[in-house]
């Protein structure tokens, strides 16, 4: 049987201790891309970690609900999660784009509102802008995501690509979020926080873990700190990044990467029993 980890605040410890105490009121949200699966060169080849699926099948039927919240579009994370149709999953729900689409395990239906017109303006200018840049598009449907990783110094695209994005974005009604070596253009309004304090509501949560990996999780992250504030207990995990510290530095438990997400899911299955 795998062990828990101690969470390193009281905050935390309350968090796992009502997790474990009442598991059948607890969520367990978690961001994919750094979190579930390993981060790789090309996004369209991330896969979940080989023993995510089993863990989580473990895990879901005694909580309340597993939310997997990602910027990706959610079918595409349910695609590449493997999530489709795996005994245990019902509980299961897959918020994509930061929460704007839901696709639910149950009855394997999505839900998702119409594209902003701003995507399909920021698409067709950014051949231009990129020119040269040695990055990488990728297509989210609903966003557009610029990848530095492959770019002959990752860091310097990055800063340097910022403002411009950042710019464009705001020219066409859209916003900039900054991750691991990427830069994704994408409308307002949703993010990981927004995404899962609603879903909190909606099944009216006990206690909140929330384990992620980016800038974009730290949205999710001041969410948790809110509950924790008007009674909901909550964990905060950081799957360990030395690209980001941000989310270390405020988390109550590291591991390391998606090997140490899927050994906690599977501990925490282990202990609720």
């Amino acid at each position: 049987m795998s062990s828990l980890p101690t969470p390193a605040t009281k905050a935390g410890q309350d968090g796992l201790d009502a997790l474990l105490a009442r598991p059948g009121k607890a969520l367990i949200g978690l961001d994919f891309d750094g979190t579930l699966a390993p981060i790789v060169a090309d996004p369209e080849r991330a896969r979940a970690h080989p023993r995510a699926l089993p863990a989580l099948a473990a895990l879901a039927p005694k909580v309340a609900a597993v939310a997997v919240i990602t910027g990706r579009p959610a079918e595409v994370a349910v695609r590449n999660g493997g999530f489709a149709d795996v005994p245990g999953l019902e509980h299961l729900v897959v918020l994509g784009h930061y929460g704007a689409e839901r696709w639910d395990a149950r009855s394997g239906k999505l839900t998702a509102p119409d594209p902003h017109p701003g995507v399909a303006a920021v698409r067709a200018e950014l051949p231009g802008l990129l020119d040269g840049s040695g990055t990488w598009v990728e297509e989210k449907g609903r966003a557009v995501a610029v990848h530095t990783r492959r770019a002959a110094d990752p860091q310097a695209a990055f800063d340097a690509l910022r403002e411009p994005l950042t710019d464009l974005a705001a020219r066409h009604g859209l916003i900039v979020e900054p991750g691991r070596m990427v830069l994704e253009l994408r409308p307002p309004g949703m993010d990981k926080g927004v995404a899962l304090s609603e879903f909190a509501r909606e099944i009216d949560a006990g206690s909140v873990l929330y384990a992620g990996d980016d800038l974009g999780d730290l949205p999710a992250y001041s969410a948790v700190d809110t509950l924790r504030t008007t009674g909901t207990p909550g964990l905060l995990v950081c799957s360990g990044s030395d690209e980001v510290t941000e989310l270390r530095e405020r988390a109550d438990v590291v591991v390391d990467g998606p090997e140490g997400v899927v050994e906690l899911l599977r501990a925490l299955a282990d202990r609720i029993g």
